[in-house]
């Protein structure tokens, strides 16, 4: 049985140097993943700001054109929700390559920005949920050191509502990683393009799409354990 594992390993792998597709895609896949999480990050938390400052004062604010434009502001976010999570995301990569971004042959940065804000919809929503959940005290406390509302959502409202947000934040990378698997479809020579590149090569497909799958998990448990040691570091820091 092993001898038959080997034979099959050199077969896939070896053999007319076939590991590099496997090497190549990993690397596009972590490229496309962290640079849509940076940018899903970045739309989540102006998103969860406005939608949160909206909820938290649009009974204190006064009738006139800056109470309109917060309005206007939030709902055009409540919009761009709707849409990216009532879409699947696969439809989302193909319209961003064939329709908005028809004219760049850059199919990494295409697939980065369409993960990326796909990401951000519900890096928003958790983010968001995170900073409704820092008690109000918190942000008077803020403004009672000379904190405008600004200063007290970055330097106060914002760390704590991230402590509390960190497992699901963890959740939403593992599911983005797992996401990008649907690179394929634009041409992306991503991990799972790769695996099925060496399947269609040697007509094989246990052993290339097992390697790519046993790749995705170890992925998974080491940024898992990274998140943890995050997590536990966070929690000593409180005391």
């Amino acid at each position: 049985m092993f001898e038959k594992l080997r034979e099959e390993f050199v077969f896939n792998f070896i053999e007319g140097a076939r590991w590099k597709y496997i090497v190549n895609g990993l690397g596009v896949t972590l490229k496309v993943t962290f640079l849509a999480l940076l940018l899903g990050t970045a739309i989540g938390l102006v998103v969860a700001s406005i939608r949160s400052s909206y909820d938290q004062n649009k009974e204190d604010l006064r009738p006139g054109l800056w109470k309109t434009l917060f309005k206007l502001l939030n709902g055009l976010c409540n919009l761009y929700l709707t849409i990216i999570r009532g879409t699947p995301v696969v439809v989302q990569l193909l319209i961003g390559y064939f329709i908005v971004f028809v004219s760049s042959n850059d199919t990494v940065l295409v697939a980065t920005l369409v993960f990326g804000i796909n990401s951000g919809a519900y890096i928003t929503e958790i983010i968001r949920g995170g900073i409704m959940s820092v008690d109000k005290g918190q942000f008077e406390a803020g403004r009672s050191i000379g904190f405008n509302y600004l200063q007290t959502m970055r330097l106060v409202i914002i760390p704590q509502a991230f402590k509390n947000v960190l497992p699901s934040l963890a959740n939403e990378f593992i599911a983005l990683l797992k996401e990008t698997a649907v690179c394929g479809y634009i041409g992306l020579m991503d991990l799972t393009k790769g695996g099925d590149v060496i399947r269609g090569r040697t007509f094989s497909a246990f052993m290339p799409l097992i390697v790519v799958a046993l790749i995705y998990l170890l992925l998974v448990i080491i940024f898992s354990k990274l998140v943890g040691i995050l997590e536990r570091r966070l929690r000593r820091s409180e005391h």
